[in-house]
């Protein structure tokens, strides 16, 4: 009863924990994984023969379904969409990241890649794709509509990972943000959440009406972090897409740092894509303005 109590409490009330140096945002990111322990419990229960035992069990599991249910249970809204999106960490170390975004990038309208090498497979494989690009140190963005205007912008890192585009769409004028800020591992946390507080920054001084930030975020959807980011923008999946949409790692994703977030459009459809040889999937989303 006691694990059941404590587990109910930490998936309803992390919010409320502290930090700890950065361990609890860590801890968040894993959240969803934390109903496996409920059959356990469970079956625990059942053996005791005590309904108090297996009432106690049903807590957290009850609190995991009004948690995440939904996002299992959704249905994509689908119906027409103008702009088709997608995001893909291609992986440095990737020598096969050029057939990695390949698949990715059929049908896409616009491809936003991070850890890109510099005239790399992954690059030189996009430009067959888009007739419009932009790339600034290791990260970029290809269109298939004319980029009319970019600039690198400042996440706080020591190198650029972060740049600026304004897209023009047959229905209008769309600002595009591609970004990868920095990473975040138990207890380390401080440089990424410096670099959400600069990516919020950028987004309230753009007044862009239609907006979509693209890329590796390094903050998981239950990351207490991200409300830096969500509000005030929209998560397409969240809205569009059918279950957690973990990205990271390809081979067995457990949690989301990839992310497509929008103002001024509507998700239609959204989802997680493989990428050949990359540590992370690729998050595509259609949107419509």
């Amino acid at each position: 009863m006691v694990v059941a109590g404590a587990l109910a409490l930490i998936l309803g009330g992390h919010h409320l924990l502290p930090e700890l140096g950065g361990f609890t945002p860590v801890l968040e990111s894993l959240l969803p994984w934390l109903g496996a322990a409920v059959p356990l419990l469970l079956v625990g229960a059942l053996f005791t023969r005590s309904w108090k035992t297996v009432a106690a069990a049903l807590v957290p599991a009850a609190v995991w379904g009004v948690m995440f249910g939904p996002a299992v249970l959704r249905t994509v809204p689908g119906g027409p969409s103008d702009v088709s999106v997608a995001t893909l960490n291609v992986g440095v170390t990737n020598g096969d990241s050029g057939q990695a975004v390949r698949a990715v990038a059929q049908g896409r309208d616009l491809f936003a890649a991070q850890e890109l090498t510099p005239g790399g497979p992954a690059a030189k494989e996009l430009d067959r794709h888009f007739s419009h690009k932009v790339q600034i140190s290791t990260i970029g963005l290809w269109s298939r509509f004319p980029i009319l205007d970019h600039r690198a912008v400042d996440v706080g890192l020591d190198w650029t990972r972060a740049l600026r585009a304004v897209v023009g769409t047959p229905k209008g004028k769309v600002t595009v943000y591609v970004m990868h800020l920095a990473s975040a591992r138990p207890g380390m946390t401080a440089q990424r959440d410096l670099t959400l507080a600069r990516a919020r920054q950028l987004i309230e001084k753009d007044d862009s009406e239609n907006l979509l930030l693209l890329g590796d975020l390094n903050t998981a959807t239950t990351d207490r972090e991200r409300s830096r980011l969500v509000p005030p923008l929209t998560d397409a999946h969240q809205e569009a897409g059918s279950g957690f949409g973990f990205t990271w790692p390809s081979s067995f994703p457990v949690t989301r740092p990839d992310h497509i977030l929008y103002r001024g459009l509507t998700a239609t459809s959204a989802g997680v894509e493989p990428a050949v040889g990359s540590d992370h999937r690729a998050a595509v989303a259609s949107l419509r303005l």
